[in-house]
């Protein structure tokens, strides 16, 4: 692996752990960093799965830890995460490379699009029966699961969205579901590109310890003014990856 890799990775690995313990939405960059550095999309995908579970892992015991992680329901959701992310990695294997690009060019100004306008409601909704709860989640679980196996980025913050607006989660108890949830999905489906060759474990375990820093020192860092930068530092990410993308597929 070329030492400019490395020199293009590291650094946006750790501006995805900044931004992600800031305001959430990492892998919003996270991806597009193994992208810009000329990697194949499953490898990229695959390398970023082995990264980002890293960061994953820390942030879900520590909030098993203070108890903010209600096990008896979610080990529920995370069996239906792992069967949709499983599902949508051995989807995205049998997509070739330049296809998987094409539909990039669909998806990053959706994205785009989604960090501007879309954010998680603070406004709490009346709880539902259990049952209905239950089944709702494991419903989004498995969806977010097909998603995050596919592609990725922002499958935390959309789950975040879809637990309070459908499964009528409190906005701070769907945030310790969700990283449960995430770690399921991220690491089923990290799996499935071990299998297939397709994570570059050096970059990977290197990136993830970038990954990880990044998210230490954000914590609490500039909360409230550094969030103002968190929206032009992604835009600016995504804006260099499809041009970028645009390039190697009509121009290069």
């Amino acid at each position: 692996m070329p030492f400019s890799v490395y020199l293009i990775v590291c650094p946006l690995l750790f501006l995805a752990g900044f931004v992600d313990s800031i305001a959430g939405g990492g892998g919003l960059i996270s991806v597009p960093a193994f992208l810009l550095a000329g990697l194949p999309a499953h490898n990229a995908i695959g390398t970023n799965k082995m990264a980002a579970g890293m960061g994953i892992v820390v942030s879900t015991a520590r909030l098993s830890k203070a108890g903010q992680i209600p096990w008896k329901k979610v080990w529920i959701y995370m069996l239906c995460a792992v069967l949709g992310s499983s599902s949508g990695a051995r989807l995205a294997l049998l997509v070739p490379d330049r296809i998987f690009k094409i539909i990039m060019l669909f998806v990053i100004p959706l994205t785009a699009v989604y960090i501007l306008f879309f954010k998680p409601t603070s406004a709490e909704k009346e709880p539902l029966p259990e049952k209905q709860t239950v089944l709702r989640a494991s419903l989004i679980a498995l969806l977010t699961g097909v998603y995050d196996g596919f592609y990725g980025p922002g499958t935390g913050t959309f789950m975040i969205l879809l637990l309070t607006a459908a499964a009528h989660y409190r906005l701070g108890e769907s945030n310790g579901v969700t990283k449960a949830i995430n770690m399921a999905s991220n690491l089923s489906a990290l799996s499935i590109y071990l299998l297939n060759g397709k994570v570059l474990l050096p970059l990977g375990i290197i990136a993830g310890f970038f990954n990880m820093a990044g998210a230490y020192i954000g914590i609490g860092f500039f909360h409230k003014k550094g969030s103002r930068i968190v929206l032009p530092l992604m835009l600016t990410v995504l804006s260099v990856f499809f041009v970028r993308l645009i390039y190697e597929l009509f121009l290069s």
